[in-house]
């Protein structure tokens, strides 16, 4: 049986189209199982304490076997993406990095904690996911 990994987006909620982009394009994939850990625009942490947030998103990084972090420029204008991506590291969860279609500049926030970043291509991304996935 294959493995099924369980992965974890680091997104920016103003570029959801992205993610499900990425989503889309990972499901595509013969011979690869993924589900998704991260919270979404359609379910959030319903909670305006952002202590109580943290920690449901720590639960979900430390429950993931990677994550996938877009590496769009409007990373670096989101403390969110970099407060995840720290809290991945705590973790020792490892972190791709996923350069968006069509984008040319990637974000340092995502680039200096990755351990590789990836271009937008179906077997770039899994190929990344499998040798790096704890």
């Amino acid at each position: 049986m294959a493995k099924e990994y369980k992965i974890f987006i680091s997104h920016s909620w103003q570029h959801s189209d992205t993610l499900e982009a990425l989503r889309d394009l990972i499901n595509a994939r013969s011979h690869f199982s993924a589900t998704y850990e991260e919270s979404t625009k359609d379910k959030p942490i319903n909670s305006e304490s952002e202590s109580y947030v943290k920690t449901r998103l720590a639960q979900k990084i430390g429950n993931s076997n990677i994550v996938l972090a877009l590496a769009g420029v409007y990373a670096s204008h989101s403390s969110w993406i970099e407060w995840e991506l720290n809290k991945a590291i705590d973790l020792s969860i490892p972190i791709v990095g996923v350069v968006p279609r069509g984008q040319e500049r990637i974000s340092t926030i995502v680039s200096s904690r990755s351990i590789i970043d990836v271009r937008w291509n179906t077997e770039s991304i899994i190929s990344a996911i499998r040798a790096y996935a704890n």
